[in-house]
């Protein structure tokens, strides 16, 4: 079994998100493409952005472009339809809109390249994907062409596939080390049912900082965790178990926190893409004893590798996936190269 039909027997949208630009999330979308081809799926495929143009905007570098089959159903925006190579039925009109036009729900009659584009906005693109469902798509394939921390979120879709590859380091141990501890981060642990997580949900839309204390919780008048470590330092006390924080989980948040008092308290966030900690201190913080759990953690599907960097260098292809398979045994890795 391939697998993508794998995938499409567990999920109805999955989001190809990258680790960094050209890092192969292109590619790896043209590689799930051909799968749906040679077995029969009928694809939904839509971008967070631009996609399949000849020519990176910002960079300048070639770039892959997107070869559709019939029956697919893409999301293409007025200003990018008359570009298609592929033969497009519009079957239907939108109401979103984006700088290229307002998008179109498109179905492919004649086999070709399309520039695919869609709304930038998650909410949208999760009723668009509810609308390609609904014409006929067995999966729906989402490029995340803006921010892979945003497109990764949960909600936006049921699981992702990362993509990685030799563009984020010449150094192939840096590579596998960074995407496993990305995968890491989105598996963090998920707050269990109970009386502290009742109380972050019942509070957690007024985006502030919660402390639970002996079984009570209570707000700070902050909206972000932002340089709050020397709050937080002074509102810790023995009873004190968890603290959730609404936005961004920072080093500013952990470090003026006593050590001590780390230990004895878990953070809760809303979801592992709010955390900007570095792979080297987040280590570190976790040694001294800092844990933390999520309301939502994020399904990772698959991970792809792209053994070659457009700059010119490349690693040993059967090397970087059996460092990368070992270092994420319970994920297939697949060379999108290969």
């Amino acid at each position: 079994m391939y697998l993508l039909e794998e995938l499409a027997e567990k999920y109805k949208r999955i989001s190809i998100v990258g680790m960094a630009k050209n890092a192969g999330k292109t590619t790896a979308l043209n590689y799930l493409i051909e799968e749906a081809m040679d077995e029969g799926l009928t694809l939904g495929v839509t971008s967070t952005g631009r996609d399949g143009e000849i020519t990176d905007l910002v960079t300048g570098t070639e770039k892959p472009r997107v070869f559709l089959d019939t029956g697919t159903i893409v999301s293409v925006p007025t200003q990018l339809y008359e570009l298609a190579d592929a033969g497009l039925e519009i079957v239907r009109m939108t109401d979103y809109s984006t700088s290229l036009g307002q998008i179109m729900l498109c179905r492919v009659v004649s086999s070709g390249y399309v520039q695919v584009a869609g709304p930038v906005i998650n909410a949208q693109h999760m009723r668009m994907c509810e609308e390609m469902l609904g014409l006929g798509a067995d999966l729906v394939l989402i490029d995340g062409a803006i921010d892979r921390k945003s497109i990764a979120a949960p909600g936006t879709s049921d699981a992702i596939i990362l993509s990685t590859g030799a563009v984020l380091s010449r150094k192939m141990n840096k590579v596998v080390e960074d995407t496993a501890h990305t995968v890491a981060l989105y598996r963090l642990p998920i707050l269990e049912d109970g009386q502290e997580r009742k109380i972050i949900e019942d509070r957690q839309n007024r985006d502030r900082i919660i402390i639970i204390a002996d079984g009570e919780g209570y707000e700070l008048e902050r909206a972000t965790g932002l340089g709050a470590g020397r709050y937080l330092d002074s509102e810790i006390n023995e009873g004190t178990t968890h603290i959730y924080v609404p936005g961004a989980f920072t080093q500013s948040v952990v470090e003026d926190i006593n050590p001590g008092k780390l230990k004895k308290i878990i953070f809760v966030l809303k979801d592992p893409t709010k955390i900007f900690i570095d792979k080297t201190l987040w280590g570190k913080l976790r040694k001294r004893g800092m844990k933390v759990k999520v309301l939502e953690n994020i399904e990772v599907a698959a991970v792809t590798v792209n053994p070659v960097a457009p700059s010119g260098y490349s690693f040993d292809h059967e090397e970087l996936l059996k460092a990368m398979e070992d270092a994420v045994p319970d994920i297939p890795v697949i060379d999108v190269m290969l």
